[in-house]
């Protein structure tokens, strides 16, 4: 004799989408008292129950990712570096050894030209997020 088949009511059904905004499918499975691999059969056979998941599941990646964004237009370093990363291509790369130092003996007015074309990129990645603020070097001719 089979197994009767489990399905979830309306009221879960619907409740799919939020829990799957917090928990993983293992702890959804729990939440319901089953077991993942009846919580899959029950996404593969109902439509609504796998669009719900997966819905919360991207709502909750949308809010998060909407936080780093902000975050990362407000000038927060760690932020801006991980989206770079994640979503612009940016990676970090060890120059190679006989390349030398690019920075040695420029000026200061040189080395500011080329932090002003990295923040066009960055812009350009992120969106402009207001002024960047670039102090003059804190030395004795700068103070002059």
């Amino acid at each position: 004799m089979a197994r009767p088949t489990i399905t979830l009511t309306d009221d879960q059904v619907h409740e799919v989408e939020t829990l799957a905004a917090l928990l993983n499918q293992d702890q959804i499975a729990d939440y319901f008292g089953i077991s993942r691999t009846t919580f899959k059969a029950i996404r593969e056979r109902d439509a609504e129950v796998a669009v719900r998941y997966k819905r919360g599941k991207a709502r909750a990646i949308a809010h998060v990712a909407n936080g780093l964004l902000q975050k990362a237009r407000a000038s927060d370093t760690t932020s801006s570096i991980f989206y770079l990363k994640t979503q612009a291509g940016w990676r970090e790369q060890a120059p190679p050894e006989d390349m030398g130092n690019d920075y040695a003996g420029l000026s200061d007015e040189d080395l500011i030209a080329r932090f002003q074309a990295v923040e066009v990129q960055f812009r350009e990645a992120v969106g402009s997020a207001g002024p960047f603020v670039l102090d003059a070097p804190d030395t004795p001719e700068a103070r002059s």
